[in-house]
């Protein structure tokens, strides 16, 4: 049977999928009970009346009670859109304390800016999850500021692991993570979606050839993980000299397929820091407005 691992209270400040899958995690795991979370969103109040008809948390854009659970909050969990987060946070920064913990899963935004919004440097944890946390098979980069105690560092590792696997890396390390695991499962559906047009055109039922490589895929990925081998090991292994997966591999190799991929997840790792550069320049000039 499960039970409550957290007794603090959680508010999530943007109820997007992001924010659902967390939710989601932390209640189907038993980590927390759903009275103990709180939504609120800028605008979408069917989003809310979703959110507290699915999960029985409470969710409401009313400013009294918005303002209430979040200062009462042990932990504040930001998701709102990039575009938004400095309004957003301004916005509520006269609520939080140096007893919370905040929570980013903005994409690109900075501790040091969050620091800037919040004008003060609060306890912050700064993540990089992926879609597939929805189904609680994320893979999450985190970081810490100074201010994070080691018992707030396992609190923040609870909240992630209900929803994949978690790894702690040096904030400068996150737009990399953003490259390899924030962008990457797009990759894979990408990869996925050449190999099925290539089962049709080869006589195959869009069915077969979508099923033979979605378990193609899904089979792959649990031989990694399961016998903890290297993939070029485990490639290795099913490359027969002169056969058909080398003569594919190979044709592979002279397209520059696997240098393509590189650069691939080193150019979404220099968008994140392209984009986190215009979230602290509009972080700069939203403080002088306000």
């Amino acid at each position: 049977m499960s039970h409550t691992l957290l007794t603090e209270t959680i508010a999530f400040v943007g109820a997007g999928a992001l924010a659902e899958s967390i939710f989601a995690g932390l209640i189907e795991k038993g980590i927390t009970a759903p009275q103990q979370l709180f939504a609120v969103n800028q605008s979408n109040d069917e989003r809310l009346a979703y959110v507290r008809d699915t999960y029985g948390m409470r969710a409401s854009r009313d400013p009294e009670e918005r303002d209430s659970a979040i200062r009462e909050a042990g932990i504040v969990i930001l998701n709102m859109k990039p575009k938004d987060a400095a309004a957003g946070i301004s916005d509520i920064r006269h609520l939080l304390g140096p007893n919370q913990l905040i929570v980013s899963v903005i994409a690109g935004l900075s501790i040091g800016t969050i620091h800037h919004l919040l004008g003060a440097p609060l306890p912050v944890v700064r993540t990089m999850p992926n879609t597939s946390s929805t189904i609680g098979l994320g893979a999450t980069g985190i970081s810490f500021s100074e201010a994070v105690t080691a018992e707030r560092r396992a609190t923040a590792l609870s909240l992630f692991r209900a929803i994949g696997e978690v790894s702690v890396v040096e904030e400068e390390r996150l737009e990399i993570v953003t490259g390899v695991s924030g962008s990457g499962p797009a990759y894979i559906y990408y990869f996925m979606e050449a190999m099925i047009a290539a089962g049709v055109e080869g006589g195959l039922s869009e069915e077969a050839a979508r099923s033979l490589t979605v378990q193609t895929v899904l089979g792959a990925a649990q031989m990694v993980k399961t016998t903890n081998e290297a993939p070029q090991e485990l490639r290795r292994k099913v490359t027969s000299p002169n056969g058909t997966t080398e003569a594919a591999i190979k044709l592979m190799e002279s397209e520059g397929v696997a240098d393509a991929i590189s650069r691939a997840v080193l150019r979404s790792a220099e968008r994140a820091r392209e984009i986190g550069l215009g979230l602290a320049e509009q972080s700069l000039a939203h403080g002088k407005r306000v």
